[in-house]
């Protein structure tokens, strides 16, 4: 395997409902990208469509090959993941396809997890995850409908936010919009820290499953927030939820 490859695809294919989720694979270790690879590619839903070595392939490949979700390692050379992902969220912003991003990290390298999903990551994973974490992982970020991996996404959050120097939130952009939600939405974000899924929060609030995704989309709005993870972050960040609660 070499370390770029990629599947023969128009640039500007879009992927059919039936078609396979596509995905990157950027980390600059061979032999972990064979075995995600493996792993992949052994589901009929899935489909490894680009490898990278580092951030530079990755944005090079990237550029000429639609996929729907990057599995992004942190370190690696020439560009690392958290620049790359940065990259990636910029080039969204003025109009370019903007896949999914996971970013692939390990304790030892939490203080980047929160960085990164600042940088418009969607989630992360840890690299030594069971294979099925893996794949809900993918197929979650994909659907964009949950947290992944609730308990793990939690206890890292929890770390990473009590690991954090003190600031003052008060007055920041993040606090008063955290502020401008309606008392349902409040609630409902908190759901979402606590790693409830939509139908999950409908059942504990009595609510029908269509008016959560209704008041999730209005807090992603008002939160500006592209997905889901960073919302949690911002509840946590200003204190609208406290690790251990």
């Amino acid at each position: 395997m070499t370390d770029a490859a990629a599947l023969p695809s128009h640039p500007l294919a879009t992927a059919a409902p039936d078609d396979p989720v596509r995905i990157a694979l950027v980390d600059d270790q061979q032999l972990v990208r064979a075995g995600f690879r493996m792993v992949i590619d052994s589901q009929p839903d899935l489909e490894v469509a680009v490898e990278a070595g580092d951030g530079l392939q990755a944005l090079r490949l990237l550029a000429d090959h639609a996929v729907d979700v990057v599995l992004m390692d942190v370190r690696m050379p020439n560009l690392d993941g958290l620049q790359t992902t940065a990259r990636l969220t910029a080039a969204a912003a003025d109009g370019a396809h903007a896949p999914k991003v996971i970013v692939l990290t390990t304790f030892d390298l939490d203080e980047y997890v929160l960085e990164a999903i600042r940088s418009g990551a969607s989630g992360f994973l840890l690299k030594d995850a069971p294979p099925e974490e893996m794949l809900a992982a993918i197929r979650t970020v994909h659907r964009g409908d949950a947290v992944i991996a609730p308990s793990s996404t939690r206890r890292l959050l929890e770390h990473l936010v009590t690991a954090l120097p003190v600031e003052h939130v008060a007055d920041s952009p993040a606090h008063a919009a955290v502020e401008g939600l309606t008392e349902r939405e409040r609630e409902v974000l908190v759901l979402m820290a606590r790693g409830r899924s939509n139908t999950e929060i409908a059942a504990e609030l009595f609510v029908a499953e269509a008016t959560v995704k209704t008041h999730v989309g209005r807090i992603l709005a008002k939160l500006g927030a592209r997905d889901r993870v960073q919302a949690v972050v911002t509840a946590y960040e200003t204190g609208l939820v406290r690790p251990g609660s």
